[in-house]
């Protein structure tokens, strides 16, 4: 009867152990150093943001962000790679679109869902998707470049990075939108399209404000319409795809942070925490402002918001993907 009794409280010791050992790792969450995993190489916009926010969410946490390259397949790898990481809040990911917005509903297979597989802890901010026209192209309103597009035989041409890509689906959205029958032409990344918009040997390329400033800054082409809720305060004059008459015009490159699902609350709550502090840095506001990034206020840099968003964006683009029977491998 004794050995039974000893067995009985050993077992239920063993049981509220556990129950408290997951609120007391959280409270002393993190004790080393926390992993940031960029699904892309070094250079990119994802990358270049890990590393801009890596010292303030250093400063936040109390320990060191370490940056984690793993690219390939257009951050397929290093997403699955977090999906399938244990949930104890040392790994996460920082996020584009294509991810977690694109390539689910415009592929077949994926080793990952992006609903069922992540914890989201922020989003970090939107850079909208805009529609640049060469220089020689002399309308000023997007009603008149519509007009204008209607009117070319065979239709005409808009480039973007590639097939599948959120530039690509913002055309099949604005073609639904507003008749224009722009035919898109895909390039092999943003470089070659942008570089063939100077020369005049493509009228339209739909990209990220971004990458598109410069060139409306010094004359090299001019962006006519931004896909955003409201106008850019880096560019009041350019009308919103809304004006032309888009239901959906808010299409934009998301970036944000995401754990593993299974990631206790406050683990994540507390990288939430540490995203918004980094966010408010004023430094890191100014340079990411500067770049056409919409950053979210405080209040949103929330767990509930990110998922919001991802859900609306999976919709939005699955919508996309319908109308131009777009299909990726």
């Amino acid at each position: 009867m004794t050995t039974r009794r000893n067995t009985l409280l050993t077992a239920a010791s063993l049981a509220a152990a556990g129950l408290t050992a997951g609120p007391a790792r959280a409270q002393s969450f993190p004790d080393r150093p926390v992993r940031l995993v960029v699904g892309y190489p070094p250079g990119g916009n994802v990358d270049f943001t890990a590393r801009l926010l890596q010292p303030a969410m250093s400063q936040a946490l109390g320990q060191q962000v370490m940056v984690d390259n793993r690219a390939g397949a257009g951050g397929i790898v290093g997403t699955d790679l977090v999906a399938k990481a244990r949930p104890d809040g040392y790994t996460m990911l920082l996020t584009g679109t294509a991810p977690v917005s694109i390539f689910p509903v415009a592929m077949a297979h994926l080793p990952y869902d992006p609903l069922r597989d992540f914890a989201p802890i922020g989003m970090a901010y939107r850079v909208p998707i805009v529609m640049m026209v060469a220089k020689d192209i002399t309308t000023r309103t997007l009603e008149e470049f519509v007009a204008r597009a209607k009117a070319t035989p065979g239709g005409m041409s808009a480039g973007t990075a590639g097939i599948g890509s959120g530039a690509h689906l913002a055309i099949e959205l604005f073609n639904a939108g507003t008749g224009a029958g722009l035919v898109h032409v895909p390039y092999r990344g943003t470089g070659p399209a942008l570089n063939d918009l100077i020369a005049g040997n493509i009228p339209v390329v739909f990209d990220q404000l971004s990458s598109a400033l410069p060139l409306h800054a010094d004359g090299r082409a001019r962006i006519i319409g931004i896909a955003s809720a409201s106008r850019s305060p880096l560019l009041p004059d350019v009308q919103t795809l809304r004006e032309a008459g888009l239901v959906q015009a808010e299409l934009s490159t998301t970036l944000g942070y995401l754990a593993p699902a299974g990631t206790p609350a406050p683990v994540v709550q507390k990288l939430a925490a540490a995203l918004a502090a980094a966010l408010a840095d004023p430094t890191v506001r100014e340079r990411l402002t500067s770049l056409g990034a919409t950053i979210p206020p405080a209040s949103d840099i929330t767990p509930a918001y990110y998922d919001r968003v991802i859900r609306d964006e999976l919709d939005i683009y699955r919508e996309a993907v319908r109308l131009g029977n777009v299909k990726l491998e």
